[in-house]
């Protein structure tokens, strides 16, 4: 996941399909279609405060405490279970990342506010400048 945090290979799960789509004999004879599994809420490589981060913020996602991966764009096995991989380690890294700062509120300065509706009155005058002609 990271490189500081690995998740052991023993807590993932493989299972290979057919994948659908075009590809001719091939596709009905290969299952290269990817599904990996990894139980987030079981898993003993993560540090509790993480897992429930990741818990949290892949809510749903999860099905039973467990995350589930699909990759079926390669035709070959080995690589559907690369992407799967790849994808299920950027979703970990993404959900695990520490939340952004706080935003700071601030005001708008005076001379921001004085632009403002300086600008305003400029465009409420041009607006009435074009307003219909009278016969007097």
């Amino acid at each position: 996941m990271t490189e500081r945090l690995v998740i052991p290979a023993g807590e993932l799960r493989e299972r290979f399909s057919r994948s659908s789509g075009p590809g001719g004999q091939g596709v009905n004879t290969t299952d290269s279609r990817v599904e990996l599994s990894f139980d987030v809420v079981a898993s003993g490589a993560l540090p509790q405060s993480l897992r429930n981060r990741i818990v949290e913020r892949l809510a749903g996602r999860l099905v039973d405490g467990v995350l589930t991966v699909t990759a079926s764009e390669h035709r070959a096995q080995l690589a559907n279970r690369e992407a799967a991989r790849a994808r299920l380690a950027a979703l970990l890294r993404d959900a695990a990342a520490p939340p952004p700062p706080p935003r700071r509120p601030t005001k708008p300065s005076r001379a921001a506010k004085e632009r403002r509706l300086t600008a305003k009155r400029r465009q409420s005058q041009l607006k009435q400048s074009r307003g219909r002609v009278r016969d007097e």
